[in-house]
């Protein structure tokens, strides 16, 4: 196996734009005024998806790297409470977070002093691939319902 064409893939699968859309043009000139709308009662809105998002991926990646992280609780610790207007600093940090979060998943993908096929050590039978793998799938699943929550309020551009 090249193992320099692994780690590549891998960084392709978790930034999206092949197979699925990326991060940014999902979340690309959305109408602030939708933000926090949700398109019917039981559907999320495009923050709370966001939110939850870089929520689950903060907490897969210090599971990965942090024997002593604590996941919060399931499932009302993975998602915002309540349905608030949100402000434009919780929005932004909400994105700054998340992409923040995603590099660090890209520097442990380059790590190359971890071999990504071994267990994590105090990961219970899990190995490095399958929490970035867990990212990437968790990630395209959002991304897309965020496109089909800007589809349904009409402010998608394609």
């Amino acid at each position: 196996m090249n193992e320099e064409n692994f780690r590549k893939n891998l960084i392709e699968l978790i930034q999206g734009g092949s197979a699925h859309i990326s991060f940014e043009e999902a979340i690309k000139n959305i109408n602030p005024e939708i933000r926090n709308f949700r398109p019917e009662p039981n559907l999320h809105s495009i923050y709370e998806e966001l939110e939850h998002m870089r929520i689950a991926q903060e907490d897969i990646l210090q599971y990965t790297i942090d024997k002593g992280w604590q996941s919060p609780p399931w499932p009302s610790g993975y998602w915002p409470e309540g349905n608030d207007e949100i402000s434009d600093e919780q929005w932004n940090a909400t994105l700054n977070n998340f992409r923040k979060d995603l590099e660090l998943v890209i520097e442990l993908i380059n790590n190359k002093e971890i071999d990504l096929t071994s267990e994590i050590p105090h990961g219970k039978g899990r190995t490095y691939l399958r929490e970035i793998l867990l990212i990437a799938d968790h990630n395209a699943y959002h991304l897309g319902k965020i496109v089909d929550i800007r589809k349904s309020l009409g402010n998608w551009y394609n």
